[in-house]
């Protein structure tokens, strides 16, 4: 590819691009990274600027890559392309970054990469080979570059940092892969430097009204303005041609090249139509293929003498239309010939996939044999964490198949290869063919999970319950375990949805579950499924001892990564049931090792922000909003869009309503777009908590209600129940809180841990009066002590000394008061704080303002950073775990120091204690 379609258009006036390039390759130069897309219609002269950029990066390395329309199905060859001059430095990387680029790569065995590990080895690639001078990477062609490598570039291009690296991309539109990216629009020639350009393809004069004519139909193209003139006739030019907007001008040029190919010899165009349709330029392939077509080195001199393309060291076409227009203007025929000797001539041991793929569009017809070889390239395809390269391999195979069940079986497979690739629209279009085909049960009960899957996967959450539920019926005589993973997906799926949903509640998903046979000896999975079923079908004393069994079950298996990931999250649902938090934070921080282990960063943010709940919840704000940030910078590398509940609920905590009401708003707003209820309840739970601690127990028990009453995400309406209770004692609402009372009771009696008793206990004194009230508030107070959650016990202690205050013990209630007051104070809740501050007085103690939750004089992630680097990691640790090089680290600490006032990694802990950074580990 490198050296390929150059296209030799002279730049004409484009002064300005050409300073935003310069001073793009000048802040390179100085050492800051970055990033552009230059984008434009065909023949706007991208690759010309390209040319002329790479030919000022004077000092630079440059590495270069064009896409080829014809190499979109093989996985990564445009990134491999791009590294291979690069890789005698692979040996420096960390090792899972090494394993996963020559896995990519072909060049070793290992597990299937995640895509952005691949991404990370590359940034840390370029960074090691910026070392010795800056480097400028140049990726023309976006358009036609196989997927996986336009994810790992656009990956790379968003993480660039204090890196001497430069990417420029050369793209028709921006793709989804550099969603982000700066970009350089490139609009038509003004009308003089169009009539400038003119002029240097004509060979006679022009009637101006005709030029004004020809440059208004081109637009400007420079492209347009050199090539169409070449096929004119004398009298065309004389009248003008074409007539505006018959075809698209992209489609005028390419009739043009096609034109000027009709003029040559009818071996030379197939000897054209040959070279067109190996896109690596390979010579020694080429010809190996003409000689097969009986085509000597004498038919290329006229291609060579009207400078359509060189046959040199590598072939090249004057422009990537031209080569499109050589492979459309041949016959079916001529195109399947040359494809059949493409294919002979490959080595099928060097380059099978590139043979299977020729083999493939050689054939007229079904072809058991060529789709065979093309299932074997799907697997390849998959094993190199290239699933887009996997699916098109796999549509490919499926249309040359005869067997009507094999057909289904690879086109079920092309739909979940899509899937895995995040293709979502093009699996609902083949599941539509597969609906059109003769299918076994079995079959057509996968079609339905897929269906299920794909809504549930690409945020359809209210319409993916039923779909599940239908394919977990379907799946129950065919695959009893296929069948039980996909109510639990269900199941999770109802409980996201909510009220929602449209069909599929979880009273459905439960009731069928709960029909399934039962195992003698039932795996983890069965067990989860079981205890969650009975949760709602019973209730959650009834489904208490299973839930228990069932959370041990998983605590204590030996699973692989992929059992983690597989039942992780229903493992989370069981342990929070039975108000297991010991448990569910041993079973977050295991799938946040395993996660980090397999670069598995799609599903990293979700438990980052689901530990960071937890960690907020115990009060470590310093610790919960690093993971926070780590989740917004991982979905900032891999494009993914950031959730608001780690933010949201830390404001509620923290009693920053300016902060927090914004949040909730667009937190509940997002879930009419995305469909999962879950966000609400979830929104309301942390807002009854925040007006809890305003003292607004109106506008608390309101979100209190809605979230407890929500059927999405029942967990968190358990955990509304709490602040529902505050809120109606302190509005009278006894009735209201009797009901929450009993509820929360049933829940947490059954649990039994301290978390929920604590927390029933807190509640139940409440609505208790004299000595009754004050056990509870003492049991309260003793139970949350041996938790984790420090603010629950803060709460407790204020709202025993808030009682003992109105029972006219003063004296009592300022032991209580000040406790509450000095935790929330430490921790920086300052509505609690002062909430405990206003009772302070009430009681004739003297009590200041406390200065709660200063402001840190470091970023978000310059924090994060010094958390990881105090912890002892180095900085390519920290880089691999936040997608920085380690460079990029080393700039952040050097900042960080300026700021605190030291000179070195050793002097860190003290300077983050003195100046309250990390109050918390």
């Amino acid at each position: 590819m490198p050296g390929l379609e150059q296209a030799p258009t002279e730049l004409v006036n484009r002064v300005s691009e050409r300073e935003a390039l310069i001073g793009f390759l000048k802040a390179v130069r100085e050492g800051t990274g970055r990033a552009l897309v230059l984008s434009g219609d065909a023949g706007l002269g991208k690759t010309a600027l390209l040319d002329d950029m790479t030919a000022r990066a004077h000092g630079f390395r440059v590495l270069r890559v064009s896409g080829m329309q014809s190499e979109m199905e093989l996985a990564f060859a445009g990134l491999h392309q791009l590294c291979s001059p690069m890789l005698e430095r692979v040996e420096v990387l960390p090792k899972p970054q090494q394993l996963a680029l020559r896995t990519a790569f072909g060049l070793a065995e290992g597990p299937p990469p995640a895509r952005f590990m691949v991404g990370m080895a590359v940034l840390s690639l370029l960074s090691e080979t910026s070392r010795e001078r800056p480097l400028l990477c140049v990726a023309d062609d976006l358009h036609w570059l196989d997927r996986a490598s336009a994810q790992a570039l656009g990956f790379v291009a968003r993480r660039l940092g204090a890196d001497p690296v430069g990417m420029v991309f050369g793209a028709r539109t921006p793709t989804d892969e550099v969603a982000g990216v700066p970009e350089l629009r490139l609009r038509g020639l003004a009308d003089q430097h169009a009539h400038e350009l003119l002029a240097t393809a004509l060979t006679g004069p022009l009637d101006m009204r005709v030029r004004d004519q020809i440059v208004a139909e081109t637009r400007g193209n420079p492209l347009a303005l050199l090539e169409l003139p070449r096929t004119m006739s004398r009298e065309e030019l004389a009248v003008g041609f074409g007539f505006p907007g018959t075809a698209p001008l992209s489609g005028q040029i390419e009739q043009s090249f096609a034109r000027q190919l009709d003029a040559l010899p009818d071996d030379t165009r197939l000897l054209i139509c040959l070279a067109s349709a190996e896109p690596s330029g390979d010579a020694k392939l080429i010809w190996r293929a003409a000689g097969r077509l009986g085509l000597s080195h004498v038919v290329a001199r006229p291609a060579s003498d009207s400078g359509l393309a060189d046959f040199g060291h590598r072939i090249s076409f004057r422009h990537p239309l031209l080569r499109r227009a050589a492979y459309r203007s041949a016959t079916a025929g001529q195109r399947r010939a040359v494809h059949r000797a493409l294919a002979e001539s490959t080595d099928p041991i060097a380059d099978p996939d590139r043979r299977a793929w020729h083999r493939a569009q050689s054939t007229d017809g079904p072809d058991e044999a060529a789709a065979a070889e093309l299932e074997r390239s799907a697997s390849r395809a998959q094993a190199r964490g290239g699933p887009n390269a996997a699916a098109a391999f796999l549509e490919q195979a499926a249309a040359l198949t005869v067997d009507p069940a094999r057909r289904g079986d690879r086109l079920l497979a092309a739909a979940h290869a899509n899937l895995q690739a995040g293709s979502y629209d093009r699996v609902h279009e083949l599941l539509a063919i597969v609906r059109a085909e003769p299918l076994t049960e079995l079959q057509s009960a996968r079609a339905d999970l897929l269906h299920g899957n794909v809504a549930f996967t690409s945020g359809l959450g209210k319409d993916a319950p039923p779909l599940l539920l239908k394919a977990a019926g379907r799946l129950e005589p065919l695959d009893l375990d296929l069948a039980r993973e996909t109510y639990l997906k269900a199941w999770m799926a109802a409980m996201f949805a909510g009220d929602l949903a449209v069909g599929g509640s979880l009273a459905d998903v439960s009731r069928a579950a709960r029909r399934l046979p039962v195992s003698a000896h039932p795996d983890a999975a069965e067990l989860v499924l079981d205890a969650l079923a009975q949760v709602i079908v019973e209730s959650p004393a009834v489904a208490a001892p299973v839930l228990r069994r069932a959370v041990s079950a998983i605590v204590d298996a030996s699973l692989t990564p992929d059992e983690v990931l597989r039942w992780g999250w229903f493992a989370h649902a069981a342990a929070i049931g039975g108000w297991d938090f010991t448990n569910w934070r041993l079973l977050l921080d295991r799938e946040l090792e395993v996660l980090r282990t397999m670069g598995a960063f799609d599903l990293l943010p979700i438990v980052l922000v689901t530990l960071g709940t937890v960690t907020a919840w115990s009060g470590e704000f310093a610790a919960s909003t690093a993971m926070f940030a780590e989740a917004e910078t991982i979905c900032e590398a891999t494009g993914a869009p950031a959730a608001a509940f780690g933010p949201t609920m830390l404001a509620c905590l923290r009693g920053d309503e300016e902060k927090a009401v914004p949040l909730l708003r667009a937190m509940i707003a997002e879930t009419q777009v995305t469909g999962q209820g879950v966000s609400v309840t979830y929104a309301n739970w942390v807002a009854a908590v925040l007006y809890n601690g305003l003292g607004r127990y109106h506008k608390a028990l309101a979100a209190a209600v809605e979230s407890s009453e929500s059927s999405a995400d029942l967990f968190t309406a358990l955990w509304a129940l709490p602040e529902l209770i505050e809120a109606a004692t302190r509005t009278g609402d006894v009735e209201a809180a009797e009901a929450a009372l009993a509820r929360l009771a049933e829940s947490t009696t059954a649990g039994g841990t301290d978390v929920g008793l604590g927390l029933e206990a807190r509640s139940r004194a409440l609505l208790s009066d004299g000595g009754v009230a004050e056990r509870h508030y003492l049991e309260a107070i003793e139970r949350l002590g041996r938790t984790p959650l420090r603010p629950e016990l803060g709460r407790a202690h204020l709202l025993y000394g808030e009682w003992l205050r109105r029972d006219n013990r003063r004296v009592d209630a300022r032991g209580h008061l000040k406790t509450a007051h000095e935790l929330f104070t430490e921790l920086g809740m300052r509505a609690f704080a002062e909430r405990a501050r206003r009772e302070l007085l009430a009681t004739g103690e003297r009590v200041r303002h406390s200065a709660v939750d200063s402001e840190s004089t470091l970023t978000a992630q310059e924090t994060l950073i010094v958390r990881l680097a105090s912890n002892g990691l180095t900085n390519p640790e920290i880089g691999a775990q936040l997608f920085l090089s380690a460079r990029t680290v080393e700039w952040h600490l050097r900042k960080v120091y300026g700021k605190l006032g030291i000179t070195s990694r050793r002097q860190l802990a003290t300077a983050l204690n003195q100046n309250g950074e990390l109050p918390d580990r």
